[in-house]
């Protein structure tokens, strides 16, 4: 079967491409991360590759508001290419920062194919603190993204994540089915003794995507709970395998994402 080859987006202060580049591909990918200058001058084409990432990090620091600056300068440099990359049958995700960057583009949730059109935001977690620890997730929709993902937990680690639009907007993001994912109070939220809505998310939500459900913008960070080791609870886990007699697993179901996304082009 042809790998698909995948685009991570790097630059100043994005410090997650290499492990979300490593997880594309341990599920089967062809992965490479080209920094954001090499594509304004045409060393790297977009057209290229059939995945686009953008990653999670502090990208230009978040000086003028978490994503904003690397948006406005993919904007002013290269807009139409990503605009025609998108309308493409191709897939796209934004982890954290990159789901900031996706918003503030206005590729997420381009309500009626409006790619551009910013009508949803990010804004301080409730706390106003940087957050970082693990969270349950209920997902749905039928994204291609999360095809066969039911529950699972993940870490976060923004300071910025509290998703926020005008009630007339969630009513359209809700009519269209474009919720993928909401926080519960899952296991992982039990088994640490933690609110299930980390930041004050509007209904909870943890995830959008577009109408197409080909992109997809995520809070939380799947390219770091890859392997069963990871998961916060793991040695609990671990003697519950061989109390029964199980073997243990090697990765954990939150790289399903990843692989989702490789059988796509499959």
């Amino acid at each position: 079967m042809a790998k698909p080859n995948v685009l991570v987006m790097t630059g100043y202060g994005i410090n997650c491409d290499e492990e979300t580049s490593f997880a594309f591909e341990k599920a089967g990918a062809n992965s490479e991360i080209v920094h954001i200058n090499d594509l304004i001058d045409g060393y790297k084409k977009l057209n290229d590759y059939q995945i686009l990432v953008l990653p999670g990090g502090f990208s230009y620091g978040d000086d003028t508001g978490s994503g904003n600056a690397l948006a406005n300068k993919i904007k002013n440099n290269f807009w139409y290419e990503i605009k025609d990359f998108v309308e493409k049958d191709h897939l796209a995700i934004g982890i954290c920062n990159g789901f900031q960057v996706m918003v503030n583009l206005g590729l997420l949730p381009a309500l009626d194919k409006q790619y551009g059109e910013r009508n949803v935001a990010l804004i301080y977690n409730n706390s106003a603190r940087y957050i970082d620890r693990w969270v349950d997730l209920q997902f749905k929709g039928n994204s291609p993204w999360i095809n066969g993902i039911d529950k699972i937990s993940l870490p976060i680690a923004h300071k910025e994540g509290k998703f926020y639009t005008e009630p007339k907007i969630l009513a359209k993001i809700k009519e269209h089915n474009l919720i993928a994912a909401k926080y519960i109070k899952g296991s992982i939220c039990k088994y640490q003794s933690l609110k299930a809505n980390p930041n004050g998310s509007l209904e909870d939500i943890a995830s959008i995507t577009d109408e197409s459900k080909r992109l997809i913008g995520i809070m939380p960070h799947p390219e770091r709970a890859i392997d069963f080791t990871q998961l916060p609870n793991w040695t609990l886990s671990k003697e519950k395998y061989q109390r029964k007699g199980k073997k243990l697993p090697e990765q954990g179901p939150e790289l399903q994402i990843f692989r989702n996304a490789v059988k796509y082009f499959q």
